[in-house]
């Protein structure tokens, strides 16, 4: 297993274990090769130097992505615990060659494998588990742990050649009996990992060093001719191939990430490397302090209490030193009194972890990240892999650059800031943003780069491509508004364009009356943010007026009951956003109000779009008490049919939209629904009963509370029906004036104002 004429040093690791990243070094240091070999493609060579460069922090990633289709990449992940990171850096620390030696990126990126090459169906042995599950183990990472993992700090790191020799060893029995485990490209790898050992002897003799996954060695050991390799390794496809480091997680070292060489507890490892001397006892020392962060009353003496627990079970259980296990279980019944909802926090914030790694500078990057970088710097957005919440005040310069940018990125499909719902503000000035960077992003951006090599100008190009793709009026509707939202007013030229031509050929009043919306609030975003949309303003008005002339045709027609109910949404985003555009222009919401008192009045349009007309109309201040009350009183007499009454009822005072408060106040419409109700035929009730269950549900439990109590009353349902003088039950006929002045002060108190003065 040393260099020299035995051969080449090879040292067969589990990917991320810091047990095994130790005996690398060490067996590094024991041997000093004159160079080092590492699992990885050799279009990375070049960047192997910048592992030195002090603003290089792990972990990190080897980005490869195929220069004419920049999604179609991979990435090679490398933890500071990472046995490959190890050998590297101490390589570059002696000063001595170090290389990768895998399959190149170019043929794995280049196309789909063979069909005989394909084994995505194929059944893979797990070596780990077949190891444990010898040993008697049902868990493969509690066995890594005893063997591996715990052999430093049991002192067992004395002699790092024999823990590789026994490995190997075990490995050459599993591929004696599962051959290639169902892995079978990786005979072609295991080829090419041949050819590059073959020149390293050339070069240096047998005094090199390879560090790759244990499952290679006994392929890497085996002796084979180089005809036979080079047949494997004929014909492969092939691309041209970019390579570049970009930051990483521990989160997506984790195997629960889709990481299929990934860890269960990349911050554990983290831990038990960068903690040889007394592991145990620092690891519960810091989740201590993160449960104290969080208000939790842990003190030092839970802290050697749970040492204690820890040591404890793991001697009742065999195992040299407390592993994860143990120590999250004296955790839970010392530091979390038996409750499992701290513990999700510390498995998820330590345990796994949200470290992000670091790249500097000299990484060569396209120039769309370079800029990128570039404005996250100048506008102090820290990329961050924990999950946090950014508010922004569109009213200042800082923040609305802040917003612009992350506008631009979800353009790009750069998803690196997701809007949500601000909180104790609904004004147009205020946003907030949920950001969290993801590596997979470092690909986004490799994505983007051909729409241009800043934000701005690839956004721009990219806003105007889509704009000449879109085949649906909505698509540009919303792009217009995003191109608004993200300042990108030269592209808006080519969306206006796009959007006059889809306007003019659509006739579906449902796509227009969609898209209508999306306008409106793009022209008053244009003038939050200071961007010119008035060329938004023609086409909006102009596709109002469209609406207006088609809508009342469109509602008449012979609807179901889903038709009728998208389109009385479509009546609410209409009225909403004739609103916003009628502010300069009168003429229009007229003409918006005669459509609406059209529908209203128009007994062959489904009930729920009448109802929400003649709301919407008394909402205005157009439609007078008495008439509402007709209109009401047709919509609820006997020979209307009992679902088109109730989908009446719905559509004027179902949802949030205030319909309960107006019934509260308004005890005439009332006394009419009640009327209404009372006299539904028993056949009809169950059909209607649902609409009305929708309807009054969505009230606030105050509201259906007071009209209860308000039907409750008298016999016809309403105060206002009850006869003068009569009073409710449990209430007397006359008033009692001695009762009434006992509350006379108080009144006056709660009627004073803040100054102390009475009410008059």
């Amino acid at each position: 297993m040393s260099p020299g004429p035995e051969g080449p040093l090879l040292l067969g690791v589990r990917h991320h274990g810091p047990g095994s990243a130790r005996a690398v070094r060490a067996a590094l240091d024991a041997a000093r090769p004159a160079a080092v070999l590492v699992e990885g493609p050799p279009e990375g060579d070049g960047l192997l130097a910048l592992a030195a460069d002090p603003g290089m922090r792990p972990p990190v990633a080897l980005l490869a992505h195929a220069a004419d289709d920049p999604g179609r990449a991979a990435f090679w992940p490398l933890a500071e615990f990472s046995p490959e990171w190890v050998a590297i850096r101490w390589a570059l620390e002696a000063g001595v060659p170090v290389r990768f030696m895998d399959l190149p990126a170019a043929h794995s990126l280049a196309a789909a494998p063979r069909p005989e090459e394909d084994d995505t169906d194929t059944v893979r042995v797990d070596p780990l588990a077949v190891l444990a599950e010898t040993a008697g183990y049902d868990d493969p990472e509690r066995w890594w742990e005893d063997v591996v993992e715990h052999r430093g700090t049991a002192g067992a790191a004395a002699e790092p050649l024999r823990a590789f020799e026994v490995l190997g060893e075990a490995m050459g029995v599993l591929r004696e009996a599962y051959g290639d485990g169902g892995h079978r490209r990786d005979l072609v790898r295991e080829a090419y990992m041949r050819q590059r050992m073959r020149a390293a002897r050339r070069e240096f003799g047998d005094g090199y060093a390879v560090v790759c996954g244990a499952w290679h060695v006994p392929a890497l050991r085996a002796r084979t001719t180089v005809a036979a390799d080079r047949a494997l390794l004929s014909g492969l496809p092939r691309t041209k191939v970019e390579t570049t480091w970009v930051p990483w997680t521990h989160r997506r070292l984790a195997r629960a990430g889709g990481y299929g060489a990934g860890i269960t507890s990349p911050g554990w490892y983290a831990h038990l490397f960068a903690s040889a001397d007394r592991p145990v006892e620092r690891w519960l020392t810091t989740v201590a302090g993160l449960l104290r962060e969080e208000g939790r009353p842990v003190s030092s003496a839970h802290v050697i209490e749970a040492v204690r627990l820890a040591e404890t079970l793991a001697a009742m259980r065999g195992r040299p030193l407390p592993g994860l296990a143990e120590t999250l279980e004296a955790v839970r019944a010392v530091m979390c009194d038996g409750s499992d909802v701290p513990l999700a926090l510390i498995e998820d914030r330590l345990v796994v972890g949200d470290v992000l790694g670091e790249v500097p500078d000299g990484a060569p990057v396209v120039p769309l990240q370079r800029d990128l970088t570039r404005r996250q710097r100048s506008l102090r957005l820290k990329a961050e892999a924990q999950e946090r919440e950014l508010e922004l005040d569109l009213r200042k310069d800082t923040d609305t650059a802040k917003s612009l940018l992350l506008h631009r990125l979800r353009l790009l499909g750069i998803g690196w800031g997701t809007p949500t719902a601000s909180r104790g503000s609904t004004g147009t000035f205020r946003e907030t943003w949920r950001l969290r960077w993801d590596p997979e992003l470092s690909v986004r951006v490799a994505e983007a780069g051909i729409w241009g090599t800043t934000v701005l100008a690839a956004a721009t190009a990219k806003a105007e491509a889509d704009a000449a793709g879109a085949g649906e009026l909505g698509e540009v509707t919303a792009l217009a508004e995003r191109c608004l939202l993200a300042g990108l007013s030269d592209a808006l030229p080519a969306v206006l364009r796009a959007l006059a031509d889809l306007a003019a050929l659509d006739t579906d009043v449902a796509r227009l009356a969609e898209a209508l919306p999306a306008l409106a609030r793009s022209l008053r975003y244009g003038d939050v943010r200071g961007t010119d949309a008035s060329a938004l303003g023609a086409v909006a008005s102009g596709l109002a007026e469209r609406i207006c002339v088609a809508l009342p045709p469109a509602c008449a027609a012979g609807l179901d009951t889903d038709a009728a109910a998208g389109l009385r949404g479509h009546v609410d985003g209409v009225h909403a956003a004739v609103g916003l555009l009628a502010d300069g222009d009168g003429g229009l919401r007229e003409r918006w109000s005669a459509v609406l008192r059209t529908l209203a009045g128009r007994d062959t349009v489904p009930g729920v779009i009448r109802g929400r007309a003649a709301r919407l109309l008394r909402d205005d201040g157009r439609l007078e008490a008495a008439e509402t009350a007709r209109l009401m009183g047709l919509a609820l007499s006997p020979a209307a049919p009992p679902a088109d009454a109730a989908g009446w009822i719905e559509g004027f005072a179902g949802g949030s939209s205030g319909g309960g408060t107006l019934l509260v106040h308004d005890e005439d419409l009332l006394r009419l629904i009640d009327t209404w109700l009372s006299g539904v035929p028993e056949q009809a009730f169950t059909d209607v009963l649902p609409l009305l269950r929708r309807t009054f549900g969505a009230y606030e439990p105050g509201v259906r509370r007071t009209l209860g109590e308000l039907v409750r009353r008298g016999p016809g349902g309403s105060s206002a029906a009850r006869p003068a003088g009569d009073a409710p039950e449990g209430f007397a006929p006359g008033l009692d004036p001695e009762r009434a002045d006992a509350v006379t002060e108080l009144v006056l108190m709660l009627l004073a104002s803040p100054d102390g003065a009475e009410a008059a």
